[in-house]
């Protein structure tokens, strides 16, 4: 099972970042907890980040090429407003599960609008860096549902 994880703008700069709303914790370890769990439960992830709309509309458009079985997304403020991701995400045709580490509810209320919402399976918002892997096993769940 192929996931692909993209994390969006600024999450290069997790560990630094308003460590109060975000924890201590660096991209490189959350990657490193999903790959963990990934073999624990039969999946390869490929973790993916840029601070480029650009980017990462073509790296969604690869993962539809490649055949991802699934893919999760924490796009960070793009959430809010990119409606070229959106479309993008649209095209695929496996689950899609959006994550934040952050309750975006509970914030400031340019925050509680997803723009993805409408196309994504799931949103998994407030557990810190937890919600990665709450995440994953929902995603995984997903892709064994449909293969039954």
């Amino acid at each position: 099972m192929k996931i692909l994880m993209l994390h969006g703008i600024n999450h290069n700069m997790f560990g630094k970042r308003d460590p109060r709303q975000y924890g201590t914790i660096t991209l490189d370890e959350i990657n490193a907890s999903l790959a963990g769990l990934g073999r624990e439960l039969g999946a390869q992830i490929e973790a993916f980040q840029t601070n480029s709309e650009g980017e990462m509309c073509e790296r969604i458009h690869r993962g539809y090429q490649d055949g991802v079985d699934a893919v999760l997304i924490n796009a960070g403020a793009w959430t809010h407003y990119s409606y070229g991701i959106r479309d993008a995400l649209a095209i695929l045709t496996c689950p899609i599960v959006e994550l934040h580490m952050s309750n975006i509810h509970a914030r400031e209320a340019f925050r509680h609008v997803s723009v993805f919402a409408e196309i994504v399976r799931g949103q998994i918002c407030g557990f810190g860096a937890d919600s990665y892997l709450l995440a994953l096993r929902a995603a995984v769940s997903a892709v064994e549902a449909a293969r039954t």
